[in-house]
């Protein structure tokens, strides 16, 4: 068996992970693209269609049997489950803020998940951070009072995506490897599955499906909500296996950045002074995580170091 060139590896793994962020960068232009539907009835088609998926898949990889292993393990089991209630969380604010024009403000929650991830290493892992962390904190923590104060909104749509997918990072790093990317999607929407068959019946009784009442190719477009939730997720973790965690950390503004475009110059969300200060500082707080982030990328990690950012889904 021919070895496999490190560097060629390594440059597969950023093609891989940049395609996972471009593609959940656009990703609000495909649900955009399902209105008529309401964020709760394209949740509960998301769910059901990404466990079909996910079936399938498992079934053409002959990877029923991880499952199953995973399903032995209680611990694992456990963890599964509330990771499926936080990405249910993410899930569904995201498709809210989608759907109802706030595209902008959800790309502020994945702007804020790397700085909501170091926090939560100190107040889950308690680990320690550097200064230049803890800078970074203090300047997205005055971002988010300045959009308060001077927008006239609390951004709960922003802060309900970072701290959900932040915690749902932190839960996949207790997980760690012991649940791959396929097995731990499928186990996913499987606990979720009785939500979102309860979530279609309410919409249906309180007011109507509209999956298979617009057109055949809308149809068609909701039915692949599977496709477009599994595959940047195996993108993903094609990159991250192949990629330095620096690259993974670097790369995963890829997608708040599409999304901030998107929202701003495609669907012309309003952008008032106070919303740009706002943005300017988290972008300023980012920065500085960055460099240093990539600064301690070059010297001796320590072990009571907090760990680089999260990854954006």
């Amino acid at each position: 068996m021919t070895p496999l060139d490190p560097a060629r590896e390594r440059s597969l793994g950023g093609i891989y992970a940049f395609s996972a962020y471009v593609l959940w960068g656009f990703m609000p232009l495909y649900f955009l693209t399902l209105a008529p539907m309401g964020p709760f009835e394209v949740v509960s088609w998301r769910i059901l269609f990404s466990l079909v998926f996910c079936a399938i898949l498992l079934t053409v990889l002959r990877a029923w049997g991880k499952l199953i292993a995973i399903l032995r393990t209680p611990r694992l089991v456990l963890w599964t489950i509330v990771a499926g209630l936080l990405i249910y969380v993410n899930w569904q604010v995201f498709l809210i803020s989608t759907l109802t024009g706030h595209v902008i403000e959800g790309s502020l929650g994945y702007f804020i998940n790397p700085i909501v991830t170091v926090l939560l290493g100190v107040l889950v892992l308690k680990e320690r951070l550097r200064v230049a962390q803890w800078v970074a904190i203090g300047i997205a923590a005055v971002a988010v009072g300045v959009i308060v104060i001077g927008y006239g909104a609390f951004p709960w749509i922003a802060l309900t995506l970072a701290a959900s997918f932040g915690t749902y990072g932190l839960v996949k790093k207790q997980i760690g490897p012991s649940v791959d990317a396929v097995s731990g999607l499928t186990l996913e929407s499987l606990w979720l599955a009785p939500v979102a068959i309860v979530q279609a019946i309410i919409v249906a009784v309180t007011g109507g499906l509209v999956f298979g009442s617009v057109s055949p190719g809308h149809t068609a477009l909701v039915t692949l909500a599977g496709v477009v939730t599994a595959v940047p997720l195996l993108f993903f973790a094609a990159g991250a296996r192949r990629s330095s965690l620096t690259v993974i950390g670097l790369l995963q503004f890829v997608a708040p950045i599409l999304q901030f475009i998107t929202g701003a110059w495609i669907l012309g969300e309003p952008m008032p002074l106070e919303r740009w200060i706002g943005f300017g500082l988290v972008w300023l707080a980012l920065v500085v995580l960055s460099v240093d982030s990539l600064r301690a990328a070059r010297r001796p990690k320590r072990v009571d170091e907090a760990s680089d950012v999260a990854p954006v889904v």
